[in-house]
This record gives structure tokens, sequence and C-alpha cells, in this order.
């Protein structure tokens, strides 16, 4: 069984003790959550599909840990202008265990 979900505004398609890296979610590492914007459900030759989400679908999950992602370098020129800006950015992150499909 597998489910496709929806959280921090991208999509993962996730099966029963999964582990995925989302964007940050609030709670403490080793807390229980239930992500319940989940977009499809699949089990073989069944197939249900929401409009856009399943109503009283849930994935129950636990949060792992709380990291950052790698470092990348935003830069910014315009020629001959003499403009030039460099900034860098890490995404906060959220390891999760996927315990069950309900």
């Amino acid at each position: 069984m597998y489910a496709v979900l929806k959280t921090g505004g991208k999509q993962y398609k996730v099966s029963q003790n999964d582990v995925i890296i989302v964007e940050r979610l609030g709670g403490e590492s080793g807390a229980k959550i239930n992500l319940d914007k989940v977009l499809m459900i699949g089990e073989g030759d069944n197939t249900t599909v929401g409009t856009p989400i399943i109503g009283g679908a849930l994935v129950a999950a636990e949060i792992l840990e709380h990291k950052r992602g790698d470092k990348i370098t935003v830069f910014k020129k315009k020629r001959r202008k003499g403009y030039a800006t460099k900034n860098g950015h890490r995404q906060l992150l959220s390891k999760v265990l996927i315990k069950s499909i309900k």
C-alpha cells in the first residue's frame, strides 16, 4: 500500500516504514504526527484519487530528527552597473518515519 501526500508545498509517494526528509514540521523529535493532506492511496489495482484530497485519509508518522539542509549560494549581478550581492541559505528539514496509512 502506498499514498501520495502533500506537505511543505511538495508531494511525496510513501509506503509504510519509509523514511523521508521534508521541510520543517512542528513538534519535537520523537513526536507522533498525523499528515492529513493525502492526495492518493493505492494498493495493487485499487487506486483512490482525491479531489484534491481524500476525506478521512490519514498518514501516521513519527519525527525522527530536525536538521538543516546543504548550504546554497545565491549570487546576483548586473553587468556594467557595479551591482553584485551574495547570500547563502540553509533550509530547515525534518526526517520523518511513516508508521501507517489509514
